[in-house]
């Protein structure tokens, strides 16, 4: 676990149900700067509602959450976002017809004034979204490729560089390797690593515990809404060991 006096993002005592069902119950949750947790479970664990109520998708019913130290109500992911909170979802939200650079702005357009109009500045968005991939180590033969030509592993590395440039603290990421070759999960992995050290705080929910794994540094282990187990160091617990409470705790 990294070292800092105050977690970027905590969450006390939450607890949330839907109608008849406790999704959460009175679930403690955090995470630093620089450092990713493994948020791991079953289906049904709480995962997911855990992960909407960080990102301002739903409100808790009960319990409070703090960031960098204050704390905060979301009404909207707007809410969230705006304090540099990103959720990328399993389907990436990128579109298979636009281009790299356009889905790389998508919702945020740069426009420039010509006469009295306003049009896309094109060039500008190229060169920035080439720029910052190839900064940040992501090789495109280039951004004017539409995204449906992508390979599984280049599509999430964009997806998830996009809410990086837009000054993102906090990266939710769900199933992040899923239906992913074994190369591009690597690739992947590793770029998930890379943002650690540029001090982001990062929460992975993944049924692939060999890769959430590779990535983590702590693990917590949600089962039916309740959180079962806390493994605040890597060297505790090893894959099988993980995968052993998540069984157990399936057919108890």
């Amino acid at each position: 676990m990294v070292a800092e006096k105050e977690p970027l993002m905590k969450l006390v005592k939450i607890y949330k149900r839907f109608g008849p069902v406790v999704a959460l119950n009175n679930v403690d949750f955090e995470v630093y700067p620089g450092e990713c947790v493994g948020l791991v479970g079953d289906n049904g664990a709480g995962k997911s509602t855990l992960a909407k109520i960080m990102i301002g998708y739903y409100q808790p019913d009960r319990g409070e959450i703090y960031f960098e130290g204050r704390k905060v109500r979301f009404k909207s992911p707007k809410d969230a976002r705006q304090l540099g909170i990103e959720m990328v979802y399993q389907d990436l939200a990128l579109l298979d017809t636009m281009n790299i650079w356009r889905n790389f702005f998508l919702g945020k357009e740069l426009v420039k004034s010509v006469g009295p109009f306003k049009i896309l500045d094109k060039n500008t968005m190229k060169k920035l979204s080439a720029d910052f991939l190839r900064e940040i180590g992501i090789r495109v033969r280039s951004v004017d490729e539409t995204v449906g030509v992508l390979s599984g592993g280049e599509r999430q590395s964009i997806a998830i560089a996009r809410t990086v440039y837009f000054g993102a603290k906090l990266l939710i990421l769900d199933e992040p390797t899923t239906a992913l070759s074994f190369k591009e999960a690597e690739q992947v992995l590793k770029y998930i690593n890379d943002l650690k050290k540029k001090g982001l705080g990062i929460v992975v929910i993944s049924h692939n515990i060999y890769h959430v794994y590779e990535v983590a540094d702590r693990f917590t282990i949600l089962d039916k809404g309740v959180k079962v187990a806390d493994y605040l160091y890597k060297k505790d617990v090893e894959p099988q060991d993980i995968i052993d409470i998540i069984v157990k705790k399936k057919f108890s």
